[in-house]
């Protein structure tokens, strides 16, 4: 796998801005239309979240973030975060970078006292449903914007053992 060096950045930032813009195109061709969901930029910076930009060669490849929801019961915790805006460029695809910049995000999201992460996808990303469940994260209930849609899955995974109840398999 190619070396992906991965900072922070807020989304604001050109480099996020370019990705977001291409993850929203991605969207319009896979289900006619943008995402929708409410995003305000302040719930992207620390402590209340982070954005990441993961970069090849020094050319912005692959982005992620999560933003505390403590609203999302899950693992027997409220004090969840919510991974949005999971993008690897077409050209980068197939190198491990998505699984990647996901770890990342466990890590940092783990590092600022998040107990579990939650996330929203959609059917129509096989390989975003394949990713998550291929790294430890579980069928949840639907939760915020897209709770109703037919299209939307949503996935959970706990990050430290205290937040599972017994029953509740842990994957790390």
């Amino acid at each position: 796998m190619p070396a992906l060096r991965i900072s922070e950045a807020r989304i604001t930032d050109p480099d996020a801005q370019l990705l977001v813009e291409a993850v929203q195109e991605e969207y319009v061709v896979r289900y006619g239309g943008r995402d929708e969901s409410p995003i305000d930029v302040a719930e992207f910076v620390p402590p209340l979240g982070a954005f990441f930009v993961g970069r090849l060669d020094g050319q912005p490849v692959a982005s992620g973030a999560w933003r505390r929801r403590s609203d999302v019961d899950f693992a027997g915790t409220t004090n969840t975060a919510e991974v949005k805006r999971m993008y690897v460029v077409p050209s980068a695809r197939g190198l491990g970078l998505a699984r990647a910049m996901l770890a990342h995000l466990e890590a940092t999201a783990r590092d600022a006292g998040v107990d579990a992460l939650v996330l929203e996808t959609g059917m129509k990303q096989p390989e975003a449903i394949a990713l998550y469940e291929s790294s430890g994260y579980a069928a949840i209930p639907g939760f915020g914007y897209y709770r109703d849609s037919g299209i939307s899955r949503c996935f959970g995974k706990p990050l430290v053992l205290s937040a599972c109840p017994a029953d509740t398999p842990v994957f790390e």
